[in-house]
């Protein structure tokens, strides 16, 4: 039986080379050549232990590639064949419990992830960081245009979130306001995403090393955008919208915690905060839950993107209507995992990255 080259991490800060029988295919079950695996910041999170993940195990949530192999009945499931290119959700969930059967399929307490699944659960090729993926018969997949560059149609997981995290969950409205912490991936996706659903302001804060980032909002459609470090972030705001504050803000960063504590400060009067930034489990000290009830304030965690959010990201890619070639700044070789990990974590002297891409 052939082997699949993928990348294997096996400790914290350690990736590591391995070839991998290709599993058998039933008539449930496909095979996907991989194309190109995005990066994220909970890949860094996990390479460097601060996620626990059941070890070792193949990286990467993020796959896009095409059908190697497919059974009969998968293949009237997903209608899909071999040769077409297809775009893999994060989640496998059980498809049968009530939260799915309901649409929440986010929530599902049986639901697997990509990248998360160790090598003893066989057929142990269940990460973008490969050559091959296996699409297990409750996978879900999307049909992607066959003629975008990888690079850019791969940005349907983030702008997925975008969409999901900042729109959908807070129903944004036109005319809103909406505040992003967090100027990394998911938070230029949810720029994208609120101007498409036609908000009217768009203020977005980061830190003086993420100038870069901050640009790129403010050409990608954010009004404003606030250094934290060199303005305080709670009196920006307030500034920028007479007083009143926010009517949406969606929490995207990576281990702060203050931030939790500006987004209540910032809400409006009956705002809508969506929390999706996660912390480590770490307490987030300073927050006043009275602020919350007296400004009735609607608190929401985000986990995961549901199949709608996808959809709108995968036809705003196809559309071919924004220069979304600009959130993806480098590609990398699959045994240069390691180095693209770092250099999107910010480790690389030099490099100022945004979103970066395996290519097997």
């Amino acid at each position: 039986m052939p082997n699949a080259v993928a990348m294997v991490q096996t400790d914290a800060l350690k990736l590591e080379p391995r070839e991998l029988p290709l599993p058998e295919i039933g008539d449930d079950d496909a095979l996907l050549k991989v194309e190109a695996c995005g990066i994220c910041g909970s890949d860094v999170e996990s390479f460097q232990g601060v996620i626990k993940i059941p070890l070792p195990c193949v990286p990467g949530h993020e796959p896009l590639g095409r059908i190697a192999a497919i059974g009969k009945r998968a293949a009237k499931r997903w209608g899909v064949r071999e040769g077409d290119r297809v775009a893999v959700e994060t989640l496998l969930p059980c498809s049968t419990c009530r939260r799915c059967r309901t649409g929440a399929y986010q929530l599902c307490a049986e639901r697997r992830i990509y990248s998360y699944i160790p090598l003893a659960v066989a057929p142990g090729l269940w990460g973008g960081y490969a050559e091959y993926l296996y699409l297990a018969p409750n996978a879900i997949l999307h049909k992607i245009d066959e003629s975008l560059a990888p690079e850019v149609a791969v940005l349907f997981n983030p702008l997925g979130a975008g969409f999901r995290w900042a729109v959908e969950i807070p129903r944004t409205q036109p005319g809103d306001t909406v505040l992003i912490l967090g100027p990394g991936q998911r938070g230029l996706a949810s720029v994208i995403a609120c101007r498409e659903a036609g908000a009217g302001t768009i203020l977005v804060t980061g830190l003086s090393r993420d100038a870069h980032k901050l640009a790129l909002a403010k050409e990608l459609g954010a009004t404003h955008t606030i250094d934290v470090e060199r303005e305080n972030a709670v009196h920006r705001v307030k500034e920028l919208t007479g007083g009143r504050g926010a009517d949406v803000v969606v929490e995207v960063t990576a281990f702060a915690t203050q931030p939790i504590v500006d987004a209540v400060d910032c809400a409006a009067l009956g705002g809508r905060v969506v929390l999706a930034g996660v912390k480590g489990m770490k307490p987030v000290p300073e927050l006043i839950s009275d602020k919350v009830v007296l400004k009735e304030i609607t608190l929401r965690g985000a986990i995961g993107v549901t199949y709608a959010a996808y959809e709108r990201a995968i036809r705003l890619i196809e559309s071919r209507r924004l220069p979304l070639e600009q959130l993806q700044t480098h590609r990398f070789a699959l045994r240069d995992a390691e180095r693209a990990i770092r250099t999107l974590a910010g480790e690389t002297p030099g490099e100022q990255a945004v979103h970066c891409v395996l290519r097997p």
